[in-house]
C-alpha cells in the first residue's frame, strides 16, 4: 500500500505508510491518501461480526489497518493496536458500545477513553505507532498540533512518557471550556508545552501549517503531526464505523419485517450523523463507505459555523476569519477552516490533483472560497457518495439535550445533540447512528442550563481544576512559536 498527496502533480511513486506517519503534512502542502481504497467483501464483514463479537474491538481493528500498512510485520503491528485498544485503558470492555434511544436513533459510545472524547480512538493507536516508528529508527520527533479542545487531552494521554517525543499542543485562548483547559494545562511534564494563543482554532491550525511548510524548521526539530492531517489518525477512525455497523445490524429487521416499533434498514444499509468541525470524523465515515461498508447516508452535523453545512448545500465553500468564526456552546467544532475537507474533494474531482492545488492553494487563497456549485462533480458526486447536510443552534442543542434526559435518562453533551438534532431533521429514512464525541462533564455549563444537573465525572478527574496550569500564552504568531519550540 502505497499514499500519494492530494497536491501531487509529478506523478512520483507513492510513499510507504510508515514514512507518511512521521512527515504527517505532505511537503507540497498536500494530505496523503492511499492511491486505492481496500475493498471488503459481504464475507469478510461477516466475519468480523464474529470476530469483533468473540475477540474484541482490537482484533477488528487489526484487520482494518492491517489492509493499509504492509510495511509493518504482522505480529508487531497486532502488538501495537492491541495496547492501543486494551479494554481496561476504557471505561467499557466494548471500547464503542452501540445503544438506542427512545426516539429510534442509536449511539455509538466514542468517550469511553482516557480523556473520554472520541480523539481517543485514534490518538491511543497514534501514539503506539509513532513509540514503534521512532524506537525501530532510533530517532526523535517533535509533535505540533492544533486543538479546539479534545485533540490536545487527547494526544497528550496518548504520547505522555513515549520515548523520543515532545509534544507543543497550540489552543486559541480563552476557547475551551474549564474541564478541557484543566485536561491540558494540569499535566506537568517537560516533554509537553501547552501554548495558549491570541485567536481562534483557526489560527492555531494555520501556525501549525505554517510551521509544516517551513522545510528548513520541519527538518531541524523533525517535525511531525497528530492533528487528522496524520493519515494514522484518520484511519483509526475509520475503525468504529465498522464496529457500530457489525454490532448493528443484527440488531435491526430485515427488509420487509413487521414492523415493531424499531428503524428499518434501507436496503440493509445505515446512515450516520456526524457532528463535525474539522471534517474528520466523517472523513473517516467516507472512507469506509469507499472501502464498500454499506453506508446509505452520512449525515454531516454543524453549529452556528457552518462552513461545512454551507458547502453540501450549495456548492460554495467560503472560509470564515477569526472575527466571523463564533464561539458556541459546542466549541470542539468552532472551526471554520475543515483541513479533512481536501481529502474528500480530491475524491469528489476524482483524484485531479491539479484542480484541488489550485482550488486550495490559488482561491482560497486569494478570495477565501470557491464554488462547485456548477459542476458536474458538485451536482453527481455529493449525492453518490452519500452525504447530507444540517445545523444546530445553542437552543437546539438545550432541547435535544433535555428532551434525552427525559425520554431517557441519557445525558448527551453538546456535540452530540447537534447530531441528534440534525440527524432527526435530515429526512433520512432507516437507522441513523449518531457518533457520541464526548462525554458530558467536559461541557457542565452547558448541561447544566439544559437540565439543571450537574454531570458526572470519571473518579479520576475529581479535582482537576484546581491544579496548577502549565501553559504560556502567545500572540497569534508562527515566529512566536517557533521561537518557542527554539527554546525548548
Amino acid at each position: 500500500m502505497r499514499y500519494v498527496s492530494t497536491r501531487d502533480v509529478t506523478g512520483a511513486p507513492g510513499k510507504r505508510f510508515s514514512d507518511i506517519l512521521l512527515e504527517g503534512l505532505s511537503a507540497d502542502g498536500g494530505l496523503y491518501l492511499p492511491e486505492t481504497y481496500p475493498q471488503v467483501s459481504a464475507e469478510q464483514l461477516d466475519a468480523w461480526r464474529t470476530l469483533l463479537a468473540e475477540e474484541g474491538y482490537a482484533a477488528l481493528a487489526f484487520e482494518i489497518v492491517s489492509l493499509y500498512i504492509d510495511d509493518i510485520p504482522a505480529e508487531d503491528l497486532r502488538g501495537i493496536v492491541q495496547r492501543a485498544y486494551e479494554p481496561s485503558k476504557f471505561l467499557d470492555p466494548a471500547v464503542v458500545p452501540v445503544t438506542q434511544l427512545s426516539d429510534g436513533l442509536w449511539l455509538a459510545h466514542l468517550s469511553n477513553g482516557p480523556s473520554v472524547a472520541f480523539k481517543d480512538m485514534a490518538m491511543q493507536l497514534l501514539g503506539e505507532l509513532f513509540a514503534y516508528e521512532l524506537a525501530r529508527r532510533g530517532e526523535t520527533i517533535t509533535i505540533v498540533g492544533a486543538t479546539s479542545g479534545d485533540t490536545g487531552s487527547s494526544a497528550m494521554y496518548a504520547l505522555q512518557g513515549k520515548p523520543g517525543v515532545k509534544v507543543f499542543m497550540l489552543s486559541p485562548a480563552g476557547r475551551m471550556t474549564p474541564f478541557q483547559q484543566a485536561q491540558m494545562f494540569s499535566i506537568d511534564d517537560p516533554a509537553i508545552v501547552n501554548i495558549a494563543v491570541e485567536g481562534v482554532f483557526d489560527d492555531c491550525q494555520d501556525i501549525v501549517k505554517a510551521i509544516n511548510a517551513d522545510a528548513d524548521f520541519k527538518a531541524k526539530h523533525r517535525i511531525g503531526a497528530v492533528n487528522s492531517i496524520n493519515w494514522a489518525r484518520l484511519l483509526a477512525q475509520v475503525v468504529y464505523y465498522f464496529a457500530a455497523y457489525l454490532q448493528m445490524v443484527p440488531s435491526v429487521p430485515e427488509p420487509g419485517a413487521p414492523d415493531e416499533g424499531g428503524p428499518r434498514p434501507v436496503e440493509g444499509r445505515i446512515s450516520f450523523a456526524v457532528p463535525s468541525g474539522n471534517f474528520g470524523n466523517i472523513a473517516a465515515g467516507h472512507i469506509a463507505r469507499q472501502m464498500g461498508l454499506p453506508i446509505h447516508r452520512l449525515i454531516l452535523a454543524t453549529n452556528e459555523n457552518n462552513v461545512l453545512e454551507e458547502f453540501f448545500r450549495t456548492g460554495v465553500y467560503r472560509v470564515r476569519g477569526g472575527a466571523e468564526t463564533l464561539a458556541t456552546s459546542s466549541p470542539s467544532m468552532d472551526i471554520s477552516k475543515a483541513s479533512n475537507f481536501e481529502r474528500f474533494v480530491f475524491d469528489l474531482l476524482g483524484r485531479d490533483a491539479a484542480r484541488v492545488r489550485e482550488l486550495f492553494e490559488d482561491r482560497l487563497g486569494t478570495d477565501g472560497e470557491f464554488d462547485l456549485s456548477g459542476t458536474d462533480e458538485f451536482r453527481g458526486q455529493v449525492e453518490r457518495f452519500g452525504f447530507v447536510s444540517g445545523t444546530s443552534t445553542h437552543q437546539d442543542r438545550l432541547e435535544q439535550i433535555r428532551r434525552v434526559h427525559e425520554a431517557d435518562g441519557v445525558i448527551i453533551d453538546p456535540h452530540t445533540a447537534d447530531g441528534v438534532k440534525v440527524a432527526l431533521d435530515s429526512g433520512v429514512e432507516g437507522p441513523i447512528v449518531v457518533l457520541e464525541t464526548a462525554l458530558p462533564v467536559k461541557f457542565a455549563e452547558t448541561i447544566v442550563e439544559a437540565i439543571g444537573v450537574t454531570p458526572p465525572r470519571p473518579e479520576r478527574f475529581d479535582g482537576i481544576e484546581d491544579l496548577p496550569r502549565h501553559v504560556v500564552q502567545v500572540p497569534n504568531s508562527a515566529h512566536a512559536v517557533r521561537a518557542i519550540i527554539d527554546e525548548s
